[in-house]
């Protein structure tokens, strides 16, 4: 395989146009447009769709998983072979996450880590029910997902259980939920939810409420520090991981509105199962405070 010509696939997808890609590599867009066409002679298939951002085909994506696995692969045994280890570049540490762990206690996990390893964090936040398919896809090194299989090629250990608990301001309670969760009140009042596909309400009102509406309100808000200050604001009610809150529940700024209840999720991490010396670090140090800080 030649790598050269890889890297100029990689540089396309990372940047989202030939153009960028070509500046980063310090070449002419016709010689990164000619670098990824010898690449598709030579494994006679299409390895990127020209759309606006360039994506790659299928087989595009295994061979940037590939070539990635290489890169971190060359990251860990370069330092030891070259006498000028402090002019590399700093090893990229991609990892998917959600935004609920982002937010409480994935960055004191790798706090250690990244105080005294020379590396630079890229943290892909979305969805923990699709973060296993950043990874499927080689575009992270490791992901915290709720799917407790094993990926082909790949490791996974349990991390612990997130606790997630519906809570509103008394004031939100008393205007909304008088008389506690009733079908009337829960198409009237707003919730939070983190995008199209959180279906996490949806999921704990018809669980305990037998309430199978999805046409309830709701404000839509990526970042879970937005949820918070949507309860506290008293604008919404919302499902809060109880690690987040716990301050604010004991001097009674939010209060539990289903007291009791709560959605129980477990998280995994995964990652190849080739590990680098940093892998194996970032998984140890992960599991361990995971396992302690989590239900």
């Amino acid at each position: 395989m030649d790598y050269k010509l890889v890297s100029a696939l990689d540089a396309v997808i990372s940047t989202g146009s030939f153009e960028t890609a070509a500046q980063s590599l310090h070449i002419t867009q016709s010689a990164v447009s000619q670098r990824i066409r010898e690449l598709e002679k030579r494994l006679a298939q299409p390895l990127v769709l020209r759309s606006q951002p360039p994506v790659p085909t299928e087989t595009g994506r295994k061979l940037l998983g590939l070539y990635r696995r290489v890169q971190l692969l060359e990251q860990d045994v370069l330092p030891e072979l070259c006498h000028n280890a402090d002019e590399l570049p700093y090893p990229t540490l991609s990892l998917a996450a959600n935004a609920d762990s982002v937010a409480s206690w994935l960055i004191p996990a790798l706090a250690d880590t990244l105080r005294t390893h020379p590396v630079s964090l890229d943290l892909v936040i979305t969805d923990e029910s699709r973060t296993l398919d950043l990874l499927r896809k080689g575009e992270v090194i490791g992901a915290i997902s709720l799917d407790s299989h094993t990926l082909p090629g790949c490791r996974c250990d349990l991390l612990g259980r997130m606790d997630y608990r519906c809570v509103a301001t008394p004031a939100f309670i008393s205007r909304y939920f008088p008389e506690g969760i009733t079908h009337e009140a829960l198409r009237q009042a707003p919730a939070a939810v983190y995008d199209h596909h959180d279906t996490l309400h949806q999921t704990f009102f018809q669980q305990h409420f037998a309430f199978d509406d999805k046409a309830m309100p709701s404000h839509t808000a990526r970042s879970s520090e937005a949820f918070i200050k949507l309860a506290s604001e008293g604008l919404a009610y919302c499902l809060i991981p109880d690690i987040m809150i716990r301050q604010a529940l004991e001097t009674g700024i939010l209060k539990d509105v289903t007291p009791g209840l709560t959605v129980n999720r477990h998280l995994y991490w995964h990652r190849w199962a080739l590990e680098t010396e940093l892998l194996k670090i970032v998984s140890r140090d992960l599991v361990r405070y995971a396992n302690e800080a989590l239900a």
